[in-house]
């Protein structure tokens, strides 16, 4: 079966038991590295995860608008629009979506800016899959908790997250 895997052309990723009714998280992986994307695309996939692909900031923002996304893995240095930008944008505009940036050693202080403009976390480049997973996870729970808080102040006439 083809997996739910929206990537630019040439980008795909099959898996063997991918059950279309399964509730899975919604990931986009935004970084320039083409290598990089298509193989941790293709892991996230093979555990079970609904992921789409976005190799520049533009494009990411666009599937933002257009799809469903909970959590967005976000490189920090890329060419045009750079991730800290693309960041702001995504709390601006999606609120609820929850971002891990990534950074390589020379970024580091522009990941940790990530987290003070509302990146949930961060994993320096190169990661593990199964930190990446849990990274993944914990966000999915964060995001989980905000919408529950939403919708709570939402019938109490509150203003919240």
């Amino acid at each position: 079966k083809r997996c739910p895997v929206r990537t630019p052309p040439l980008l795909h990723c099959y898996i063997l038991n991918w059950d279309p009714d399964m509730t899975t998280a919604k990931v986009l992986l935004v970084d320039d590295e083409e290598a990089f994307v298509i193989s941790n695309a293709k892991l996230l996939s093979k555990r079970g995860y609904d992921v789409r692909t976005a190799l520049e900031g533009r494009t990411a923002l666009q599937l933002l608008a257009e799809q469903e996304v909970e959590v967005v893995v976000l490189d920090v240095k890329m060419p045009g629009m750079d991730g800290i930008t693309v960041l702001t944008e995504i709390k601006k505009r999606f609120p609820l979506v929850e971002v891990i940036m990534l950074s390589g050693q020379a970024t580091f202080e522009a990941a940790v800016e990530g987290i003070n403009l509302g990146a949930g976390d961060y994993l320096m480049k190169p990661c593990q899959i199964t930190e990446l997973v849990r990274k993944i996870e914990e966000a999915r729970e964060k995001r989980k908790i905000n919408e529950e808080k939403r919708r709570y102040l939402g019938k109490t006439g509150k203003d919240g997250p």
